[in-house]
C-alpha cells in the first residue's frame, strides 16, 4: 500500500476531522469522500460502516472506536496519534459517525491539533438526528406544536463528572437522545415528572437503530410505554439507538387533532404587482 510520507520534517500534514453521517456509505458528504479518497491515514470510529472505509482503501487504517460500555481507544491517545500523524502524512482524516461537532469530542482533538502548530479542518456530516427524522418521514417541528428541538445525551465522561450532580432535562417541544438505551427508562420516567404539557404519558415516541443502514429497525410507541420498559427487551446492544420523543413525530394519520387551524387570508396583492415580462424573469 502506497502512502506519501513528509520528507522534510518540519513540515507538518493537515487533518481533516470528516462526519462520516448517520450510517449508509452514500450518506457522507461530496467533499468528505474526496477527503477520503485523498487520505494517507485515516482513523476511523466503531460506528463507521465497512462500506465507507472502501472508499479509502488505498489509505491506512486504524480504528480508535469509542463505544459505551466497551473497550475503546483514551481520547489523551486519539489526540497524541493525530499529531504524530501529521508529522509522517500529508493528508490525515479523522472520520467521526454523524457529525464531528456533536457528541464527537472535536474540540478535544481541535485544541490538540492546534496547539501543536498543526493545519485542522471540519467537514460536517448528516446527524442521526436529520437521518431519523427522514427515515420515520416526520418533521422534527411543526407549526403549531414544535418550535424547538434538543440533541441531548446521557452520556458523560469520567473526567468531567460531577459526583451526585444529575444531568438536567431539557424544555424543548421535540427531544432527540443520542446514546441513551441503558438510560431510557430514566429518561421517560424524569420526562413525565416534570408534568409539562409536551411530555404527557401519550406523547409519542420513535427508537430508531441503525439508522440508515440495511440494519435499521423502528420501535414506535408513547412516553408512557417507554417508562414502563416496553422498550427493554427490544434493543439490540450490538446497534446505535436513537430515541426521539415529541407530540411532532405522530404519524401523519394522527395529526389532524393537533395542528392549530390555520385561519389568515392570504394576501395576493404583493405576489400580483410583481408580474414580470418574459424579459425580466430570472430563475
Amino acid at each position: 500500500m502506497m502512502t506519501r510520507k513528509l520528507t522534510h520534517p518540519p513540515l507538518l500534514g493537515t487533518v481533516y476531522l470528516v462526519g462520516a453521517g448517520p450510517g449508509a456509505a452514500d450518506l457522507i458528504s461530496v467533499r468528505g469522500a474526496r477527503l477520503l479518497e485523498q487520505a494517507d491515514i485515516v482513523f476511523y470510529d466503531a460506528l463507521v460502516e465497512p462500506e465507507m472505509l472502501e472508499i479509502c482503501s488505498q489509505a491506512k487504517l486504524i480504528p480508535v472506536g469509542k463505544r459505551c460500555g466497551k473497550l475503546s481507544s483514551v481520547q489523551q491517545f486519539i489526540n497524541k496519534r493525530l499529531v504524530d500523524a501529521a508529522k509522517q502524512y500529508a493528508v490525515i482524516v479523522r472520520l467521526k459517525g454523524g457529525d464531528p461537532m456533536l457528541f464527537g469530542r472535536a474540540d478535544e482533538e481541535l485544541q490538540a491539533l492546534r496547539n501543536a502548530g498543526i493545519k485542522v479542518e471540519v467537514v460536517p456530516g448528516i446527524t442521526a438526528a436529520l437521518a431519523g427524522a427522514a427515515a420515520i418521514g416526520q418533521s422534527l417541528t411543526l407549526r403549531g406544536v414544535s418550535r424547538s428541538v434538543a440533541f441531548v445525551t446521557m452520556a458523560q465522561g469520567d473526567d468531567n463528572v460531577l459526583l451526585g450532580q444529575p444531568i438536567s432535562q431539557p424544555s424543548a417541544d421535540t427531544l432527540v437522545y443520542y446514546m441513551g438505551r441503558k438510560d431510557a427508562v430514566k429518561i421517560a420516567s424524569q420526562l413525565l415528572a416534570t408534568n409539562v404539557p409536551q411530555h404527557r404519558a401519550d406523547t409519542t415516541v420513535h427508537i430508531l437503530e441503525a439508522v440508515s443502514t440495511s440494519r435499521e429497525r423502528h420501535w414506535s410507541s408513547t412516553l408512557g410505554e417507554l417508562a414502563l420498559g416496553k422498550a427493554d427487551a427490544w434493543f439490540d446492544s450490538s446497534s446505535p439507538a436513537l430515541i426521539m420523543i415529541g407530540q411532532a413525530l405522530k404519524l401523519s394519520h394522527q395529526m389532524e387533532d393537533c395542528l392549530e387551524p390555520f385561519n389568515a387570508k392570504l394576501n395576493n396583492s404583493l405576489q400580483d404587482s410583481l408580474i414580470f415580462s418574459d424579459s425580466r424573469r430570472c430563475a
